[in-house]
């Protein structure tokens, strides 16, 4: 807060509570006794009901100066003039940096025991799958769904089928350091529109869907240009995310027109890293739920 806005809140301040003192002491006032008809305030009901106009109660007025001079002590010890801090030294932040390090410690007791431990081994646990599958729920949901069966662009979690890696240490180490894929656009190298088209009638007859087999032989010897990260038979690499293309999982659909555009413009899909924003032991808690959810029987089956 700026000076001036400090001492327009301050001036604010001070003003209603000499105001308002003010207006307490001016309507509590004694009236003269002289002997004269008594004040009233010209409002009579029934003929005979007459309205007067008398000092509050002693004992009234006495608690409304109580919250004056409690309202200025409160401004005394909390911040509530301007930037002045108050002589407690409160804020709000502080007092959410406590909150933290209370649920933090909270939550450091109640995941401490899984610290360092396989994600395969982390699934074995009840309380750690349902650990898990709120964190996916706040930190994984928005992304791949609360059924973790992904969407277009999102993988679906739930199958067999890894662009990364199944494995606990390749699901772990995608979670935990995320992921950058990097289809990069291939219209140029591919001779144009006509390489784009053959190239994608290709790699559709690779996982066995019907296409015009002269533009799948031609786009063949195209598909040499995508054998370096995708493989000679289209089979994909897991170690720089490229992904099988002859079973029926698609990423982004498997209709012409989605494969032609991949590869005429390129992907670039990005997986965030969890380390940074949840620590290491809650990221291997939720890669434990994550792979529970296509090993289900595997935890259940070594589970005591």
């Amino acid at each position: 807060m700026t000076t001036g806005w400090s001492l327009y809140v301050i001036i604010l301040v001070v003003l209603n509570i000499v105001a308002t003192t003010w207006l307490l002491w001016w309507t509590a006032r004694k009236r003269k006794s002289d002997g004269s008809t008594a004040e009233t305030t010209g409002h009579v009901w029934d003929g005979d009901l007459t309205e007067y106009n008398k000092p509050l109660p002693k004992w009234w007025i006495i608690l409304f100066y109580l919250t004056i001079f409690y309202s200025i002590g409160y401004l005394a010890w909390y911040p509530g003039m301007g930037n002045f801090a108050g002589t407690s030294g409160w804020s709000s932040a502080k007092e959410h940096d406590a909150d933290k390090a209370d649920a933090d410690a909270r939550l450091a007791q109640a995941y401490g025991k899984f610290d360092g431990m396989a994600i395969d081994q982390i699934a074995k646990d009840p309380e750690a799958l349902a650990f898990g599958a709120r964190l996916f729920a706040n930190h994984c949901a928005m992304c791949h769904g609360s059924d973790a069966r992904g969407a277009k662009g999102f993988p679906n979690l739930t199958d067999n089928d890894w662009q990364w890696g199944g494995s606990p240490d390749e699901i772990l180490t995608t979670i935990l350091h995320g992921r950058q894929a990097a289809m990069p656009p291939l219209e140029a190298v591919l001779g144009g529109d006509v390489g784009v088209t053959e190239v994608s009638a290709y790699v559709q007859s690779l996982s066995g869907m019907k296409t015009d087999p002269a533009l799948a032989a031609a786009g063949q010897a195209r598909f040499a240009v995508c054998s370096a990260c995708h493989g000679p038979e289209g089979k994909g690499n897991p170690a720089v995310g490229a992904p099988n293309l002859t079973d029926d999982i698609w990423l982004y659909a498997s209709d012409f027109d989605t494969i032609g555009t991949g590869i005429r413009m390129g992907r670039n899909g990005m997986m965030p890293a969890h380390l940074p924003i949840i620590g290491e032991t809650r990221t291997r808690i939720a890669a434990a739920y994550v792979w529970s959810l296509s090993h289900g029987d595997k935890a259940a089956a070594a589970a005591p």
